[in-house]
């Protein structure tokens, strides 16, 4: 069962959040304490709008420490927001909305608070908006859109960085991911324009699938949506154990993308020693099994 972090106060009104990022720079340990509380109780986390809609932008140094006095409130944030159906993983099944509204939880979670952006789903409608005005009938050419054009690209340079997970940093500013994040991206666009897409687990990358003319074809997004036959995958790759034959032939449902999508996360968060962070993914994982 998952435990409660912490609890909130009456939320900082426009007035008292103007004082407080007045007292960023503010270095007294007392003042620092007080202004982090109190920062704390913004709901969700985010004051995007807020500072977007105030006169003059923030030093970029107090955008940082903003963001971090925002944190406890994005994990209470995400903590109450999991809501996950009994049954954890297998329950999912085909459940899509519900796997969308939990990753939309992970983005708000993983965003610094203080960027305006589009919310997740908003995104995806306006991707899936522009794919189909640019032609795209089938899933190949939305592999295409989304990948060989390069519209999304493969983050080498940053396989490990946590906001590979966060759906709608991927969509706006990053443009970039992991290949379980431009995966997601391809499922999510191809369920609003009725596309058969499947998520493939394999071990150590993660695939997608479609058929063509009945046949299996499968699609790496990470490599700028590279297409293989399956059949010529297996009968190609001797050194594949029958484990992960199965694996690829097999449809990875919500719940097994989002367990895998979760433990790299934990990896992600550890490796840039965000602990308290990371130790919230871990206590949100139990609820999968």
């Amino acid at each position: 069962m998952k435990t409660a972090y912490r609890k909130t106060t009456a939320p900082p009104g426009p007035g008292e959040l103007e004082a407080l990022v007045s007292l960023l720079d503010d270095e007294t340990p007392e003042v620092r304490a007080q202004v982090a509380g109190r920062i704390a109780d913004v709901p969700g986390g985010d004051l995007s709008e807020w500072l977007a809609s105030r006169a003059g932008r923030l030093a970029a140094e107090d955008e940082v420490l903003l963001s971090t006095m925002l944190g406890p409130a994005r994990r209470d944030a995400l903590w109450r927001e999991w809501v996950m159906p009994c049954g954890g993983r297998a329950a999912l099944a085909e459940d899509w909305e519900r796997m969308e509204s939990l990753l939309r939880a992970l983005s708000d979670f993983l965003h610094d608070g203080v960027t305006l952006r589009q919310p997740l789903s908003d995104a995806l409608d306006l991707l899936a908006e522009e794919a189909s005005q640019a032609g795209c009938l089938a899933e190949d050419d939305l592999a295409r859109f989304l990948f060989t054009e390069g519209r999304f690209k493969g983050n080498r340079k940053g396989y490990h960085d946590p906001r590979n997970a966060d759906l709608a940093w991927v969509l706006g500013e990053g443009r970039r991911s992991n290949p379980i994040g431009l995966s997601l991206v391809l499922l999510l666009v191809a369920r609003r324009l009725d596309f058969d897409v499947e998520g493939v687990n394999f071990p150590g990358h993660f695939l997608c699938r479609i058929h063509r003319d009945g046949e299996p074809w499968i699609i790496d997004c990470f490599d700028k949506g590279k297409t293989h036959r399956q059949s010529d995958l297996l009968a190609g790759h001797s050194e594949l154990t029958r484990q992960q034959k199965r694996l690829i032939e097999a449809t990875a449902d919500p719940g097994a993308i989002l367990h895998r999508l979760l433990n790299n996360l934990i990896v992600a968060l550890h490796r840039v020693e965000r602990p308290e962070d990371s130790a919230l993914i871990r206590e949100l994982r139990t609820t999968l099994l």
